[in-house]
């Protein structure tokens, strides 16, 4: 439940108690979820009440509806913390919550959205399978007909938040193979619902505290109002929807990811002498500080033009991929730099540079991988300079008339 207080806040206020929440509370209670094993009940019930389900969703449906620059700016906070806490509710505010906004019905957004926000409702994005990662239109899992309903077979992995989801968005080929994109739909099937099973893996290479998850549909029946939308062949539509908001949030999760590492590790090069002299003094150590330093705010440009661009009401995806290759990269740069400035803290003990170093990793996989990004983009600048001669998503002066022509 959101504190009643946070509706009445502008911007500037919220982003205030944003900072505080990860100071106070989030920052603080690492070494507990460290310890535990997962995040604690209270901190999940502290980014529910702060209002971190809602930071996308409509006022009108009981969300705080900041605008996309607004959302960069809130994860740049709220991510100096461990990125663990963003993907409790990362999938709400993100994939789940823009595909049900743009592509659904009225009555799937109003009894969906307002216990999203609140954060009493959450949903899970199921679309990765293991044939059907980066090349999503080649999903394996079936929905069918069957009386008034459908039934759904099939199995996804890696998903995010799956095993404690209230909800799933199921991804499945309603048409044929041959049909593509075209043939791909998209279900609300509850967690619950039977035949739907959820397991953990033994082991995670980072965010280990909120393990994505396996899912199996057997023979899950589910009724027509079940269907995104009410249509077949919009899924791979509304997936496109959620991924492009969620990959601009994964660039500024880099971003602040990558501010905490060297923020920390300044302060433990500050802090230690090395033959008489702070570390921090040393020529070699300063380099590698401003290359990171260089890396981060070459980040932080790319991920706000992009947000900034987002909000001028069409979807830079050029930009938005852009933004995440870079900045992904740069923050598994700046980790390994800091790790290494680190010396032996950055391999023994409890230092959070280190897990920090290990979750940001995945950051380079998620929403897209860099080689998918590296391969797409090059493509689309073939493709865009083989139209017009100009780079796509690019700011170019409007070629109009000569002077006094």
């Amino acid at each position: 439940m959101i504190d009643p207080e946070v509706h009445g806040l502008d911007f500037d206020a919220y982003l205030k108690r944003v900072a505080a929440l990860t100071d106070d509370v989030l920052i603080p209670a690492e070494h507990e979820m460290v310890e535990a094993g997962t995040v604690p009940g209270h901190v999940l019930d502290a980014l529910a009440r702060d209002g971190l389900f809602a930071i996308s969703i409509p006022r009108r449906l009981g969300g705080l509806e900041w605008s996309m620059t607004q959302q960069v700016l809130l994860t740049l906070e709220f991510t100096r913390a461990s990125c663990v806490y963003r993907s409790r509710f990362s999938t709400v505010i993100g994939l789940c919550s823009q595909a049900i906004l743009d592509h659904g019905t009225d009555a799937q957004r109003e009894s969906r959205l307002p216990r999203m926000a609140a954060g009493e409702h959450v949903t899970a994005f199921a679309l990765t399978e293991p044939g059907a990662g980066s090349d999503a239109a080649s999903l394996a899992t079936t929905a069918r007909r069957s009386g008034d309903g459908w039934v759904i077979d099939g199995h996804k992995r890696y998903i995010t938040n799956a095993h404690w989801a209230d909800e799933l968005i199921v991804f499945a080929r309603t048409g044929e193979v041959s049909e593509g994109a075209a043939g791909v739909s998209a279900f609300l099937v509850p967690h619950a619902t039977d035949g739907v099973t959820t397991r953990l893996p033994s082991r995670m290479n980072g965010h280990a505290e909120a393990p994505v998850a396996e899912i199996d549909l057997t023979e899950v029946r589910v009724g027509d109002d079940a269907l995104l939308g009410g249509a077949t062949g919009t899924g791979f539509a509304a997936a496109l929807r959620g991924i492009n908001h969620a990959r601009l949030h994964v660039a500024a999760t880099c971003v602040g990811q990558a501010t905490r590492m060297l923020e920390e590790t300044a302060r433990h090069l500050g802090a230690r002498e090395q033959f008489g002299a702070p570390l921090a003094e040393i020529g070699a150590v300063q380099g590698d500080l401003g290359r990171c330093y260089a890396d981060l705010e070459a980040a932080r440009s790319l991920t706000m033009d992009a947000a900034r661009a987002f909000d001028t009401g069409s979807v830079p995806r050029h930009r938005i991929a852009a933004a995440k290759l870079f900045a992904s990269e740069a923050a598994g740069r700046i980790a390994d730099r800091c790790v290494q400035l680190l010396g032996g803290e950055g391999i023994v003990g409890d230092h959070p540079v280190p897990r920090m170093w290990r979750d940001v990793r995945a950051l380079r996989i998620y929403e897209g991988s860099s080689p998918v990004h590296e391969r797409n983009l090059g493509r689309a600048v073939n493709r865009q300079v083989g139209r017009d001669g100009t780079l796509p998503d690019t700011y170019r002066v409007t070629r109009g008339p000569a002077p006094g022509a």
